[in-house]
């Protein structure tokens, strides 16, 4: 979180992932890249989101298509 507010994001407007809802056209996602040992932030947005069957831990984001846009360093 300190890191994306460090770069600009709102804190207001961050909201933590949940596999039963996704995001809309246009929202942003920050992704902790690359697991298991991160080392940076990736910076994507929402292009397209699709229904489908929830899956595993994934959820309903298997359906979320996105674009990537930047990373932020940790």
């Amino acid at each position: 979180m300190d890191a994306l507010i460090s770069n600009g994001f709102s804190k207001e407007k961050i909201v933590s992932a949940k596999p039963d809802s996704v995001g809309t056209i246009g929202d942003y996602m920050a992704m902790l890249w690359m697991p298991p040992n991160p080392d940076h932030i990736k910076i994507q947005k929402i292009t397209k989101v699709e229904q489908v069957k929830p899956e595993g831990m994934i959820g309903l984001w298997k359906g979320v298509s996105k674009e990537d846009l930047f990373t932020v360093k940790l």
